[in-house]
């Protein structure tokens, strides 16, 4: 009984150092593009929160209606940049109605910061808008911003 209960406890080890081994680790390009983030709130000035996977974020307005989720169907007003100021796209005010499963992970993590009616500035760290891809006017491995408004969640 006593060996029984020890091959338990050693496999379970096993199991969770195994599990920790193969979680994400952060690599070079999360260093650099944390450090461009935290550089482009201090030369703005920002205050912000972030999440664990490394968006950062500031709220004008939290909003006040419904709250979106990951799955959410959502109409969102916004303008994306770049670091140096490069707008690469950009919606009318009346926004654009999308799935948030449709978009970057950094859009379906952090739109739902916000209520309906929030507004404010998502700073994306690369691997969480097109990576090491470079996509139209968006250069390979690129910090992404987007002043974002959520009209409505759907």
């Amino acid at each position: 009984m006593r060996i029984s209960n020890v091959i338990k406890s050693s496999f379970i080890l096993v199991a969770i150092l195994f599990n920790f081994s193969c979680s994400k680790e952060t690599t070079q390009q999360d260093i650099i593009d944390d450090e461009i983030i935290n550089d482009y709130i201090q030369e703005n000035n920002l205050t912000t929160g972030h999440t664990n996977s490394g968006i950062y974020y500031t709220y004008d307005s939290v909003g006040t209606g419904a709250q979106p989720l990951r799955e959410s169907n959502v109409t969102v007003a916004y303008t994306g940049y770049l670091v140096d100021g490069t707008v690469f796209d950009q919606s009318t005010a009346a926004g654009v109605t999308f799935n948030l499963r449709n978009v970057i992970e950094g859009w379906q993590e952090g739109i739902p910061l916000y209520k309906e009616g929030g507004a404010g500035t998502l700073l994306i760290p690369s691997r969480l808008g097109y990576g090491s891809q470079e996509t139209g006017a968006i250069p390979a491995n690129s910090v992404l911003i987007f002043d974002i408004h959520l009209i409505e969640v759907l």
